[in-house]
């Protein structure tokens, strides 16, 4: 008789853990992209902060519910990694974009504390959404058109010497400038600070607008100005948009000028005003600009002196000075179509 060794089967792998940093947008299911929809439906569990469940209530039947409050983050980080190495397919929810003022940072860290790789147990995607940025802006008309930023006025971890330096460079700098955690019922003077150091650089005519949940049923939408915008109704649910100097309000609409004016006839047949041309800088563009530096400077102008009249480091124009100005390139030829 012949002894039967029986060998053993080879062991299933490992299940591959999965977290998905899903931006919903700004709450309707309307603005949330189709694959921030597919990855909540090919979830196992969803974890969020308890209004963002609420806004994707349709979609998350069926499901394992992790729901954590506003202050606890990085549970809902840790939350999702256990989850996650358990073999689970993670969504993890943010308003707006996961990557702004969302879950991707703090999940990050939480990952990398814990000894993740990217070629690790757990995969991680982020799921782009609508951040309020740009759900606000679609609401008031097109006031992002040209150069801007955003600041969150929460000081809960940040420093608010930090917050006003970032608003006074901002304000100084004519960013447009997006506010966001405006106030809550504990930080009331946050926005009246930013009130003060925006007044420092702005016109009190300033265009602002208030955007109060976005796309959401309570939305509510106010105009007013940077003079008056700290007596209007602001919450943590608002965003609050700050012109430039060019920024305008007409029917209802805040739009932000992109600058075609300053090289195109755009009340009459949209040519070019003379000495400009299609495709190339402006005359006052970067080349323009240092070769009117170097006259100048070679005139008998003082580095302080230009630095004074651009507003500009003196330590800057210093180097650009020094730095020899090379011919512009025909950027039209290489198929580049920026105006």
């Amino acid at each position: 008789m012949t002894d039967t060794v029986l060998t053993p089967s080879p062991s299933a792998p490992a299940a591959v853990g999965r977290i998905a940093l899903v931006g919903i947008g700004p709450g309707s299911v309307d603005h949330m992209t189709a694959r921030a929809r597919e990855a909540i439906a090919e979830a196992d569990v969803v974890i969020g902060y308890v209004t963002y469940i609420k806004l994707v209530a349709d979609l998350v039947e069926g499901k394992e519910i992790i729901r954590k409050s506003m202050t606890e983050e990085l549970d809902r980080a840790v939350s999702a990694l256990e989850a996650a190495r358990a073999g689970k397919k993670v969504a993890l929810i943010s308003s707006g974009d996961a990557g702004v003022y969302g879950m991707a940072g703090p999940t990050y860290e939480v990952l990398f504390q814990a000894g993740w790789t990217p070629e690790g147990d757990v995969e991680v995607e982020i799921v782009p959404g609508a951040s309020a940025l740009n759900s606000c802006a679609a609401l008031v008309g097109a006031p992002l058109t040209h150069d801007f930023c955003a600041i969150s006025l929460s000081d809960l971890l940040t420093p608010w010497p930090v917050i006003a330096r970032r608003l006074d460079a901002a304000a100084a700098a004519d960013f447009v400038t997006a506010l966001y955690n405006p106030k809550s019922g504990r930080r009331t003077r946050q926005i009246q600070e930013a009130q003060r150091l925006f007044l420092r650089h702005r016109s009190p005519d300033t265009p602002v607008a208030i955007v109060k949940s976005a796309y959401r049923r309570r939305q509510s939408i106010q105009f007013t100005t940077l003079a008056q915008m700290a007596e209007h109704d602001i919450g943590m649910l608002s965003t609050v948009l700050i012109g430039n100097s060019n920024t305008f309000v007409r029917d209802g609409l805040m739009v932000t000028p992109r600058g075609y004016a300053n090289k195109y006839d755009v009340a009459g047949d949209g040519t070019a005003h003379e000495g400009e041309k299609a495709g190339r800088s402006l005359s006052t563009g970067l080349h323009g600009w240092l070769d009117t530096l170097q006259a100048a400077h070679a005139a008998g102008t003082t580095i302080d002196q230009l630095a004074h009249q651009y507003r500009l480091p003196a330590d800057y124009i210093r180097i650009t000075l020094q730095d020899p100005l090379q011919p512009e390139s025909d950027d039209t030829a290489a198929g580049e179509t920026e105006a």
